[in-house]
């Protein structure tokens, strides 16, 4: 399921603050969040994990039509993916997905700083800043920090 606009939006806002290293998208679904996040940190490597064929189609499709070249698209599931080089993690995933990929981090080393996650928490991390969304159901998005930056 997509991130809502104002979701996409605070997830923008809240990856300022999280310096300058490579950005994963895990789920990146349709590109609705890489497409902006990419052309937003034009300077920052920006990677989307999407299983899905059609969502990662378009998004590879958006990538060459927008010419961006700090962003790489890759079908396949995350939980397999090396997430070792990301300074900054996105995640829209649901509380089983939360727990599968606290445990993948918590079990490789890497150089992660950063995760921002829309509507689910982390079960065992504290988050440092919390926006709360002004829509129906009063979603909230997370930012975890992980490593000094």
């Amino acid at each position: 399921m997509p991130s809502s606009k104002k979701a996409r939006q605070a997830m923008i806002q809240l990856s300022h603050e999280t310096g300058q290293g490579p950005i994963f998208e895990l789920g990146s679904g349709w590109g609705n969040l890489l497409i902006p996040m990419a052309l937003k940190h034009p300077q920052r490597k920006i990677v989307g994990y999407e299983l899905s064929l059609l969502p990662w189609l378009t998004t590879a499709v958006l990538k060459r039509l927008f010419r961006l070249d700090n962003l790489q698209v890759f079908r396949k599931n995350f939980l397999q993916a090396d997430l070792s080089s990301a300074s900054l993690i996105l995640c829209y995933l649901c509380p089983n997905g939360m727990h599968d990929i606290e445990t993948q981090l918590a079990s490789k080393d890497g150089n992660l700083e950063y995760l921002i996650s829309n509507n689910f928490a982390l079960p065992s991390h504290q988050a440092v800043a919390k926006i709360q969304l002004t829509d129906f159901y009063k979603s909230p998005v997370y930012l975890y920090k992980f490593k000094s930056a």
